[in-house]
């Protein structure tokens, strides 16, 4: 079978799916990256938010076009959407189209799937708690060649009002400290230049063992394997999606004492107000978040801070927005994600007390937009005239490369422009800032 596979939503995501087209692989089926010469279109669905829901069904529903005017027979509908409608007794009549919905823990059935006759859909969702890691022994088919994501995890134990992933991904499980070392050095064996690290909170790792061996252990192992086993090797290690409460000194002192760990913490704090982040089952204060980014800064002074917020969350006061507003100026973030609360009745959030209108909470959106991207360009423009390792990603016109360097994660931040010919995709340089802008830097090849 010719399979093509679609993505949509976070990393985690982004491995099951790598972990999918892996087993397609090794059955014999080839991959295409145009989903018009597919046989069988697989659609690894978001189902986080409202926005991200509303985004999967519409992706189906285009995919399913190809049913009559393309060569697709089957379509397959997969992750967390599939998961979080699995007893909605309208899911079939509402997607008649799609031929199978496989639950979060059931991508190990992707190839029973893929080659099932019956014209019954398949229907799969297994529970998340006994989803097992993934097999080491079986090769990724990786969707990008020099950059590649690991689950230190799976699931969640946080109890979060807004959030529906516990009941999408299970309690927390971590994995084994050495299979994720086992894993890194696999993928940088094939070429990889950046290993992120990613769970639903990584910093939660180890809280499920019984050791006492916690995230700080992950990252000094890992640092630990490449620094041994690929000693000429080039490679970045990033981590992804902190919890302000496990973000702990020994975590920040492990990231200062390794060279090839970015100095990149990724800390959804979600708000700033201490009444609406108790609405929120967030455990902490706005006195905890002044100390935790005061801590990093003390420890590692040169640390580049990425954030996101919800604004618009049920009892959100003006009082509160201003205090928040206060809050992401005190602290000039590099980089900041900010998000409209997002509603549903499944959600503990949605019996909240005074919801707030939708035309204020966008207001205010971009009220806080408008705050970071004056704090951002001034931040870029101190870049201006220093020289920065960049790893080149991609060369969209002749004399221009688009790469990043170790403060800006990808995808989700801004990019560093790169003024040059002949340069290598996936390989790192140095680069000497020229320009600054809003989000984006550039610069010229030393």
């Amino acid at each position: 079978m010719i399979i093509f596979l679609e993505t949509l939503g976070c990393s985690r995501n982004r491995v099951d799916s790598e972990i999918m087209l892996g087993k397609l692989v090794a059955a014999g089926h080839s991959i295409t990256d145009d989903p018009h010469l597919a046989q069988v279109i697989i659609v690894n669905t978001c189902g986080f938010i409202s926005t991200a829901s509303d985004e999967a069904v519409d992706v189906l529903l285009e995919m399913a076009k190809l049913k009559k005017t393309g060569l697709c027979k089957k379509l397959i509908a997969t992750g967390c959407l599939s998961q979080r409608y699995k007893e909605d007794e309208n899911l079939l009549s509402a997607l008649p189209e799609v031929d199978a919905f496989l639950g979060t823990a059931a991508i190990d059935l992707i190839g029973e799937a893929v080659e099932n006759e019956s014209k019954k859909p398949l229907i799969v969702f297994p529970d998340p708690v006994n989803r097992p890691f993934q097999d080491l022994a079986e090769q990724r088919q990786l969707t990008n060649n020099f950059l590649a994501y690991i689950k230190v995890s799976e699931g969640c134990n946080r109890k979060c009002t807004y959030c529906i992933i516990p009941s999408l991904r299970g309690i927390q499980r971590s994995r084994p400290v050495a299979d994720i070392c086992k894993e890194a050095a696999i993928l940088v064996k094939t070429g990889v230049k950046e290993i992120l690290l990613t769970a639903e909170n990584t910093t939660d790792y180890g809280q499920d063992f019984q050791d006492g061996k916690g995230f700080e252990h992950v990252l000094a192992s890992v640092a630990a394997t490449l620094e041994n086993e690929h000693a000429n090797a080039n490679t970045w290690i990033r981590f992804l999606y902190t919890h302000p409460k496990t973000l702990t000194e020994s975590i920040i002192k492990s990231v200062k004492n390794h060279k090839n760990i970015c100095s990149y913490y990724d800390v959804p704090i979600q708000h700033a107000s201490s009444s609406i982040l108790k609405k929120m089952g967030r455990p902490y204060t706005i006195e905890d978040l002044y100390a935790l980014f005061n801590t990093i800064r003390k420890i590692d002074p040169g640390a580049a801070l990425r954030t996101t917020i919800i604004v618009g969350f049920p009892g959100e006061s003006d009082a509160d927005f201003d205090q928040l507003m206060t809050f992401i100026k005190d602290i000039r973030f590099d980089h900041l994600g900010v998000f409209t609360y997002s509603d549903s009745d499944d959600l503990k959030s949605h019996l909240l007390k005074n919801h707030v209108p939708s035309k204020i909470a966008e207001k205010r959106h971009g009220m806080l937009m408008a705050a970071q991207a004056k704090i951002s360009v001034s931040i870029n423009e101190k870049h201006v005239d220093k020289t920065f390792e960049v790893l080149v990603e991609e060369n969209p016109e002749k004399g221009v490369y688009i790469g990043r360097t170790k403060f800006q994660a990808p995808e989700v931040d801004g990019v560093t422009f790169i003024y040059a010919n002949g340069l290598e995709i996936g390989t790192f340089v140095k680069v000497r800032i020229t320009e600054a802008f809003e989000y984006d830097i550039a610069g010229e090849i030393l």
